[in-house]
């Protein structure tokens, strides 16, 4: 077998062989910085579409805060004026009682002027 080898054709075998490795190892490395660049063009990608969906749900989270203020403070506002129309109300229904009462025609069967100018303010 070493005779083989030493032989002429023997060394042709074995230079093929030898390039044959050296063209795999060669085609082994340019494959793996392949890839090595793809994995890091790629991670960057991915980092900066994380980036931008956490930037996305930050101002989203932001806006929805922004709203529910703003529709708390609408409602804050027609609450102080629901109260102030019903201030108003119950002022103007205890100034007709308190007429009502001083009317002198209070207990008659028919209503006067008085009365009706009461229930008149009343629509």
């Amino acid at each position: 077998m070493i005779a083989f080898f030493l032989s002429h054709i023997g060394r042709r075998v074995v230079g093929a062989l030898a390039a044959l490795a050296l063209l795999l190892a060669a085609y082994a490395y340019v494959d793996h910085r392949g890839y090595a660049r793809a994995e890091a063009h790629y991670k960057g990608i991915i980092a900066a579409e994380h980036a931008a969906a956490a930037a996305a749900a930050n101002a989203e989270t932001e806006r929805q805060a922004a709203a529910n203020n703003a529709a708390k403070a609408r409602e804050a506002e027609r609450i102080a004026q629901m109260q102030a129309e019903n201030e108003s109300l119950e002022l103007k229904i205890k100034e007709l009682e308190r007429e009502a009462g001083e009317d002198p025609d209070a207990g008659r069967v028919a209503i006067g002027a008085p009365g009706v100018q009461r229930i008149n303010k009343v629509r």
